[in-house]
């Protein structure tokens, strides 16, 4: 096994002495890119991103914007990360670089104040600049009116969605010019090198066995290799995209003797649409699994754009999700309603169990230890009526105090099948059983709404806290099923 290195702007560098906690924003600060910033430490503000060349969706390679602060530089053993100082090209030796394309629109739109976030919110647009698939509108131009096709508040004429930069925070300059230069950018040049490099094959993941000391990260080639090292290690932190655990241990100061990761396990990346279920791979980040789906399956594209940031969604995982057990989990609810089931998998075989009895209390599940989640199954068909309401303080990229997701199958005006989802009303996420039964056989009407919505007002176990009071919360979930009636009839309830 090769020492652990990771290639930087262009350069490999070992990634020794770092110690495997290290995270990736601390190893390229102490290398003088200090470009890369630490704002929040848990992935919040974007000051720290980078990119890294990951399996494209569109391309061999995408270069996905992630939290540097987040990440174990372990864990881009053999990677490819570029980071805002390697954007800008020098033509010749001892010449002043050229302004990559992103730098010089946020230069000349005022896109930069004190310019502590700028490098941040630079590496996010260029991830944006550099998705295959941004430029359907280029022709417009910048100046291009909005309502415009392909235009809105939040997408430019230019393909650029503005939710590429919805983790990266600016405290002085405001957002107005940001946009404008996220909007005025063309498409890349044929001989920019970063847009060739989508052409090519990603970086493949390399075995690694990093250690210091007395704590070690270690990533194995398979599946069947992972969970033998569980076995012999149950303690083991599993880690995929480290959105949860980084923050546990800049915030918590927390540390583990052994990480294991298995966000590159070829067997936990697969994503299948068959004819009666779909399989999704308990590594493949949320990005890749919403482009790739498409909207194939319409609830989880609800849920997506309300799941954390861009820049979170591009590392985290379903896995990861329902592997901390969290009871304001944003994915369970939806999962609950889909009425999916999860694959386990462990050094003596797998099983499958109904996500509906996997939690078992605060942060507790039936997964033993060693075991992994492998996979999440969904059911088929889908049932046509779907909806994912998230209570929170924010629209976006926030802690929801209250998740509902319904799926419900309306036959003319009876509803057949209903299945609900909580998130945030009890120790762990639930199915909202009484209010289902109080639905199921009886006409899709606003009396049944409102019949339906008292009786889930009283589910869970809903306590108050910094977020929310438990009456706020019980009062969320009966109005989000007379939303959802609104919604499907285009009337309001009485």
């Amino acid at each position: 096994m090769t020492a652990a290195r990771i290639t930087v702007n262009g350069k490999e560098a070992p990634i020794a002495p770092a110690a495997p906690h290290t995270t990736v924003l601390d190893f390229l600060r102490e290398r003088g890119l200090t470009g890369t910033k630490e704002g929040c430490a848990e992935g919040e503000c974007g000051a720290c991103s980078i990119l890294v060349a990951r399996p494209g969706v569109n391309k061999p390679t995408d270069w996905v914007p992630i939290n540097a602060c987040l990440v174990p530089v372990a864990a881009l053993d053999g990677q490819e990360v570029v980071t805002s100082e390697g954007l800008a090209t020098v033509e010749a030796p001892g010449t002043p670089p050229v302004l990559h394309p992103v730098q010089e629109e946020m230069a000349v739109r005022g896109g930069s104040q004190c310019g502590y976030c700028t490098p941040g919110f630079v590496c996010s647009m260029a991830g944006e600049y550099y998705r295959p698939d941004r430029c359907a509108h280029a022709e417009r131009g910048p100046d291009a009116a909005e309502g415009a096709a392909g235009t809105d508040a939040e997408h430019g004429p230019n393909g650029f969605d503005l939710h590429a930069l919805s983790g990266n925070l600016c405290r002085c300059t405001g957002y107005r010019p940001i946009r404008d230069a996220a909007f005025a950018v063309g498409a890349p040049t044929d001989d920019d090198p970063l847009a060739r490099r989508r052409e090519e094959a990603p970086p493949a993941p390399v075995p690694t066995e990093y250690r210091q000391d007395d704590s070690a990260f270690v990533r194995k080639g398979t599946l069947a290799e992972t969970l033998r090292l569980l076995r012999e290690r149950p303690d083991a932190m599993v880690v995929a995209g480290s959105t949860d655990w980084g923050v546990e241990v800049n915030i918590r100061s927390r540390r583990a003797d052994c990480v294991v990761a298995v966000d590159r396990l070829p067997e936990l990346r697969e994503l299948r649409v068959e004819s009666d279920h779909v399989v999704i791979g308990a590594a493949l980040t949320l990005t890749e699994i919403e482009r790739r789906l498409d909207g194939t399956v319409p609830l989880l594209a609800q849920l997506f754009p309300q799941f954390a940031s861009r820049l979170i969604r591009n590392g985290a995982t379903l896995g990861g999700n329902l592997g901390t057990g969290s009871p304001i989990g944003d994915s369970p609810p939806v999962l609950l309603a889909l009425e999916a089931s999860l694959v386990l998998a462990d050094a003596d075989g797998e099983r499958e169990v109904p996500l509906a009895e996997y939690f078992t209390g605060y942060r507790q599940s039936v997964r033993r230890p060693g075991e992994l989640i492998r996979a999440v199954r969904l059911p088929l068909p889908l049932s046509p009526v779907t909806a994912f309401h998230k209570i929170a303080k924010r629209r976006f990229d926030d802690i929801s105090s209250v998740a509902v997701a319904f799926a419900l199958d309306v036959e003319g005006d009876t509803v057949r099948k209903a299945r609900i989802g909580l998130g945030g009303v009890a120790a762990t996420p639930v199915r909202a059983l009484a209010t289902e039964a109080a639905l199921e056989g009886r006409p899709w009407t606003a009396e049944t709404a409102e019949a339906a919505a008292e009786v889930l007002r009283g589910e869970g176990t809903p306590m108050s806290d910094h977020r929310a009071s438990a009456g706020y919360r019980a009062a969320m979930l009966g109005q989000s099923l007379l939303k959802l009636y609104a919604q499907t009839t285009e009337a309001v309830p009485s």
